[in-house]
């Protein structure tokens, strides 16, 4: 008899991080109808516990969604975050990331060390502490990377650079870990729907273009929800995806088959 798509996640533990809004909220709302306990962490309180609340609605008992308040840039906050965490880890979600946008001629050390202490060594970090966890229970990671680590676009230097590097941990990782039967993978999103360009200095005026030119940009002619990327984490972390590792999926509308022209920059006049 056929089981359904994320049977396996029922009653096992997963750490998702940037949980307070957009995929890893949807995340952990998805994995909670599937069963899966979960340790959520942010850096917004009332954002976590209003997740929490929407996982115990999705039939979770309250003791198994465990709220962990942190910024992922701080490792006592990733110790913590572990540490916290019951040790029956099986599956460790790395979504948390932020985005500034810069260029080669705009960029700062600042912005640069900042970009990857989230996006990147925090999901290293997390991985290195985990990682016993993960070995004793056979267990999945999924890096939420963006389809900003295979494509440059202009204006995001530091982000399309830190997602390049977490695609590349996935790669070395998995290749490493697999010998003990962990399975390391990474999603790669289009333009979805979350507040992460809003953080990043968008106003709503921006934003409303940024999100219009996305669905001009993306084959399907829409951006995307985070309920389908989410779908697409349970896939990778469950064991219907047990044969796939090292892997990095695009969840982009075909974004990244779609050839862009950009008009040449208006020369400056003397």
């Amino acid at each position: 008899m056929a089981t359904a798509t994320g049977a396996s996640l029922k009653g096992k533990v997963a750490i998702v991080t940037g949980a307070s809004s957009g995929i890893g909220a949807e995340t952990a709302r998805y994995f909670a109808s599937l069963g899966c306990y979960v340790s959520i962490t942010g850096r917004n309180l009332d954002n976590l516990m209003k997740v929490a609340k929407e996982c115990e609605e999705r039939g979770l008992p309250k003791d198994k969604v465990l709220v962990v308040q942190g910024d992922l840039s701080r490792d006592e906050d990733v110790k913590k975050l572990v540490d916290q965490t019951v040790t029956q880890l099986t599956f460790s979600i790395n979504n948390a990331g932020i985005f500034k946008p810069d260029t080669i001629e705009t960029v700062t050390m600042e912005n640069f060390d900042s970009t990857f202490a989230v996006n990147t060594r925090a999901p290293l970090h997390l991985l290195i502490l985990t990682g016993p966890y993960l070995v004793k229970t056979k267990g999945t990671v999924v890096n939420v990377s963006s389809m900003n680590g295979v494509r440059a676009f202009r204006g995001d230097l530091s982000y399309c650079m830190s997602k390049s590097a977490l695609d590349a941990l996935t790669l070395g990782a998995a290749e490493t870990l697999a010998l003990h039967g962990v399975r390391i993978n990474s999603v790669n999103p289009g333009v979805i729907k979350t507040n992460i360009h809003r953080r990043g200095g968008m106003n709503e005026e921006q934003y409303a273009q940024f999100l219009e030119k996305g669905s001009r940009t993306h084959a399907l002619g829409r951006i995307g929800q985070p309920i389908e990327v989410a779908k697409t984490i349970a896939f990778l972390a469950s064991d219907d995806s047990s044969y796939t590792t090292g892997e990095t999926v695009t969840i982009d509308g075909g974004r990244h088959a779609m050839v862009i022209i950009r008009p040449k920059p208006e020369k400056t006049k003397t």
